[in-house]
């Protein structure tokens, strides 16, 4: 299944995104499987990788995530994409020309009021996903691209509180971009739901490659970001994880999990269960910039982990940003 002849990238930025831990994360691929599948779908750098090296060619494809947002802005641009595009170029112009007030605006006054009225009208998560309109899913993309770091972040009222960034002339509308991947994901073996982690691992098994990207336990108190619902994801959550991984790998999926190095994740993936089913822990360094101290950004080890034979050694595997020399500032979103 290939999109276009060109590399489709990522239509958002993501915090822990994948791009960067591409050429560790492509050691674990498995040689062959008939069904792909993201329980936890983010900017799904995973899924555009594998899609650009042909991978998915004769296979089905199942990318979730309980992130109403996420899923109705994927919908959105899969289905209408002409009317995002056209709702996005409004607002690029509108922050050419005030910045960061225009930011402020959307954020404030149309994006998440929008999104509240939604969740009023709405009598589940999965109906809110449904009636993403093409403004709404616009307006993520646009703060997706001028606000700090592509976060998305809600606090306890689930009110999307991310600040702007500090970009000089960051690109908010690449229309090819926006319609290579409304092709992607418009191509019939592809779906696209919205699910919790736990349900779509429960119906993964033998001929299954899942990639799992769950928000990353905290190295620290000040690198916690779990918030990309309003509840949060808890230690309880990681070892829910766990627990689900560990069944799909009974049941003969192929299964790689990334996250952070904490003690309690090399805790959970070391445990008696976890060596039956034949996980394995690799250590990669990355570099985050999401800690909320400067001093305390930059490189880190992740852990990958997984039950599929490595190809080669990570020995010589370095993530793409480590390879990169840094910049004096971001000129682009």
């Amino acid at each position: 299944m290939r999109a276009s002849t060109s590399t489709v990238r990522p239509l958002l930025k993501w915090a822990g995104g994948k791009r960067q831990l591409l050429p560790a994360l492509s050691e674990h691929y498995p040689p062959t499987f008939s069904r792909y599948v993201e329980p936890f779908v983010g900017s799904g750098a995973v899924f555009f990788d594998l899609l650009n090296i042909g991978r998915l060619d004769r296979c089905e494809i199942q990318l979730c995530d309980v992130n109403p947002d996420l899923i109705g802005c994927y919908w959105a641009v899969r289905d209408r994409a002409d009317d995002v595009i056209r709702e996005l170029k409004a607002l690029a112009h509108e922050y050419r020309k005030s910045g960061n007030e225009c930011y402020y605006d959307v954020r404030d006054q149309r994006f998440n009021p929008g999104r509240a009225t939604l969740q009023a009208q709405s009598s589940s998560q999965r109906e809110v996903a449904l009636q993403y309109t093409p403004e709404l899913a616009a307006m993520l993309i646009f703060l997706n691209r001028t606000g700090f770091n592509g976060l998305f972040r809600l606090n306890r009222r689930g009110g999307f509180n991310v600040p702007a960034g500090r970009y000089t002339d960051p690109r908010i509308c690449d229309e090819t971009h926006i319609r290579a991947v409304g092709a992607a994901l418009r191509n019939d073996r592809v779906s696209i739901t919205l699910s919790p982690f736990d349900e779509t691992l429960a119906r993964c098994g033998r001929g299954d490659f899942v990639y799992c990207d769950p928000p990353y336990a905290p190295l620290s108190r000040t690198s916690n970001f779990a918030h990309y619902t309003a509840g949060g994801f808890t230690s309880f959550d990681q070892w829910r994880l766990q627990q689900a991984v560990v069944d799909a790998c009974k049941r003969g999926a192929r299964v790689v999990v990334s996250n952070s190095s904490a003690a309690e994740i090399m805790k959970a993936y070391t445990t008696l269960d976890a060596q039956r089913v034949q996980l394995k822990i690799s250590r990669v360094p990355a570099r985050r910039a999401i800690n909320s101290r400067a001093s305390s950004r930059g490189p880190v080890d992740e852990l990958i982990i997984s039950n599929v034979k490595r190809a080669a050694s990570l020995a010589n595997v370095r993530p793409r940003m480590l390879r990169m020399r840094p910049k004096a500032r971001r000129k682009t979103a």
